[in-house]
């Protein structure tokens, strides 16, 4: 295993107000941390130190997060023995953005974007909070919308850039959805992509977990999460 040093990122410049499980969404998707430890002084701004458990994955997150403008503050993302790398001296390259943007729940950005992808293949019981959450796994999620009509339930996702947005085609499509109520297997395509998505719903593998009789779960024709 690479040492500790080369795993770990001292992260500058945050909010005040700042909580331990909005760093872990900040940098979740880099790879799997190991601990966070959030020092929050008297006077912002505040600070923390972050452990990757790869030494590759703390340097594809300064390379998507140093300069990340943070709820109006631009972080600062280094390795904490103070020598700040970018380069790709790992040989890894990087899936992720270095590009500016607000960050989903904190606002900073407008509700849709140019960046949005197409969900085909949900299960009925999907939310639009279930739907987040699986497709943030690829990359900022600013909007996201349930729908239900004639061809089954799909979604739409609106991502913060164009890296992320291409990254949740490569990773998410064909993946398995869960909820705490169905699984199913869905593709995603960009929206407004003229494969047929006819096509899609004949790969859907839909599996029921649990079926409530006397209580059937509520929703609406349309559920969504927006940012803004």
């Amino acid at each position: 295993m690479s040492s500790r040093m080369t795993r770990t990122l001292y992260v500058g410049n945050l909010p005040g107000d700042v909580r331990e499980g909005e760093i872990e969404d900040l940098f979740y998707k880099y790879g799997r941390i190991i601990d966070v430890d959030l020092k929050v002084p008297p006077r912002p701004p505040g600070y923390c130190f972050i452990e990757f458990e790869d030494a590759r994955d703390a340097e594809d997150a300064i390379r998507g997060r140093d300069g990340y403008n943070f709820d109006g503050h631009r972080i600062r993302v280094e390795f904490a023995h103070g020598g700040r790398r970018t380069s790709s001296s790992l040989g890894r390259p990087s899936n992720y953005s270095s590009s500016v943007g607000g960050r989903g729940g904190r606002g900073g950005v407008s509700r849709h974007t140019d960046y949005r992808v197409l969900v085909t293949g949900l299960p009925s019981s999907a939310s639009w909070q279930d739907l987040k959450d699986h497709m943030r796994r690829a990359g900022d999620v600013c909007y996201a919308e349930v729908f239900r009509d004639s061809n089954g339930t799909r979604g739409t996702v609106d991502y913060t850039n164009l890296d992320d947005m291409k990254y949740a085609i490569r990773k998410l499509d064909d993946s398995e959805f869960r909820n705490a109520f169905s699984r199913s297997y869905i593709q995603v395509k960009k929206y407004g992509s003229r494969r047929s998505i006819s096509r899609s719903y004949s790969r859907s593998r839909s599996h029921s977990v649990a079926r409530r009789n006397s209580r059937s779960i509520s929703v609406g024709r349309t559920n969504r999460y927006n940012c803004g």
